[in-house]
C-alpha cells in the first residue's frame, strides 16, 4: 500500500521547471526588448572574458604596437583602409578593436566592482538603520543625507585630484583602477542605503521577525539570513542602473584625466585620447568606442527598466 502511495505521489519539479514557471520568466519570454538587452549584454560580457583569445593584437605588447601604424581608417575605408585593423587604429597605432575589447573588460570590471563595494556599504548600513531605529536610524541617514549632497563626480574629482598632486602621477597610473572602485562605490552607497532602509521597516513588523526573535535569533542572523532575503528585489533593480551608471563615471572621469591611463585601455579613455583627433579626419577613435560605450549602457537601463515593472506588481502590466 506504501508503494502505491510513493507512486502515485506526484514527482518534485526540477529547478529548470520551477525557472520556467515562474513569474521572471515568463515575462522575459514575451518581452523582446528584454530579450534583445540582455543578448548584447551577454556578448559584450563573453567578449571582455575571452578578449585575449578573441582580439588579434595585445594593446599591452609594446612589440606588437607601431607607431607608423597610427591613426589607420577602419578596413571599409577602400583608399586608406588596412586589412589588418577592421576597426582602424588610434594615435598610438594600436588596432582599435582590440583595444576596444580589452577597454571593455575593465569598464565592466571597474563598475562591477564599484557596485559591489556600493551595495556591501549600503545594505549594511540600510539594515541597521531600518532594523534598530532610534539614534542609529537618524545618524547614518543623516550621514546618506550629507553624502547625496554632493555629486559622485564632485566627490571622485575632488579626491582623485587631490591623490594625484600628493603621491604623483605615477603612484596614480598604477593606482587608478583601485582608486576609481573606492570612489565611485564610496559615493554611491546612499541608494542602497535608503532603499534598504525602507524594505526593512515594512519587513520587521512581521510575524516571522517576532517567530525568530522568540526563538532567540542575534540580530544579525535575523537582519541577514531572514530580512535581507525579501528585500533582494530592489536590489536587483538598483544593481542593474547602478552598474550603468558606475561606467559612465569611470569614462567621465577618464576622459578629464583622472581614470585609467591611456597605456591601459577603457572606454573613457579610448574615448579622451581619440577626441583631439577627430576634428583632424580620425573620428573613428572617438566615435566607435563612444558608440560601444553608449549600447552597453543602454542595454543595461532597458535590462533596469524591465526588472523594475516585472518584479513591482504595482507597475508589471503583464
Amino acid at each position: 500500500m506504501s508503494n502505491q502511495i510513493l507512486e502515485a505521489a506526484p514527482a518534485a519539479p526540477t529547478t529548470w521547471q520551477r525557472i520556467k514557471d515562474s513569474h521572471l520568466w515568463h515575462s522575459f519570454s514575451r518581452d523582446r526588448v528584454a530579450q534583445f538587452s540582455l543578448a548584447v549584454f551577454l556578448s559584450f560580457v563573453v567578449m571582455a572574458l575571452f578578449a585575449p583569445a578573441i582580439a588579434p593584437f595585445d594593446p599591452y605588447d609594446v612589440s606588437q604596437i607601431d607607431i607608423l601604424d597610427s591613426e589607420i581608417p577602419p578596413s571599409w575605408n577602400e583608399d586608406e583602409g588596412d586589412a589588418r585593423f577592421w576597426l582602424g587604429t588610434d594615435a598610438q597605432g594600436r588596432d582599435l578593436w582590440s583595444t576596444i575589447l580589452y577597454g571593455t573588460r575593465t569598464s565592466l570590471l571597474i563598475g562591477l566592482a564599484a557596485v559591489a563595494l556600493q551595495a556591501l556599504l549600503g545594505i549594511c548600513m540600510g539594515l541597521m538603520a531600518g532594523y534598530f531605529g532610534g539614534r542609529i536610524d537618524s545618524l547614518l541617514m543623516r550621514l546618506a543625507d550629507v553624502q547625496l549632497s554632493f555629486s559622485t563626480m564632485m566627490v571622485a574629482i575632488v579626491v582623485l585630484a587631490v591623490f594625484q598632486a600628493t603621491f604623483g602621477t605615477e603612484l596614480y597610473q598604477e593606482l587608478a583602477m583601485f582608486m576609481l572602485i573606492m570612489v565611485i562605490g564610496i559615493a554611491e552607497w546612499p541608494q542602497y542605503a535608503r532603499t534598504i532602509r525602507a524594505s526593512v521597516l515594512a519587513e520587521k513588523k512581521k510575524e516571522y521577525v517576532d517567530a525568530a526573535r522568540v526563538m532567540g535569533l542575534r540580530s544579525p542572523r535575523i537582519m541577514f539570513r531572514h530580512i535581507l532575503p525579501n528585500t533582494l528585489s530592489p536590489i536587483l533593480v538598483i544593481s542593474t542602473v547602478q552598474v550603468a551608471n558606475a561606467i559612465i563615471s569611470e569614462a567621465s572621469l577618464s576622459f578629464l584625466g583622472l581614470g585609467m591611463p591611456v597605456s591601459e585601455p577603457s572606454l573613457g579613455s579610448l574615448i579622451s585620447s581619440g577626441f583631439e583627433y577627430i576634428f583632424s579626419g580620425s573620428w573613428w577613435i572617438t566615435v566607435i568606442p563612444g558608440a560601444v560605450l553608449i549600447s552597453l549602457v543602454l542595454v543595461m537601463n532597458l535590462l533596469g527598466d524591465w526588472l523594475r515593472d516585472v518584479l513591482n506588481p504595482k507597475l508589471y502590466k503583464g
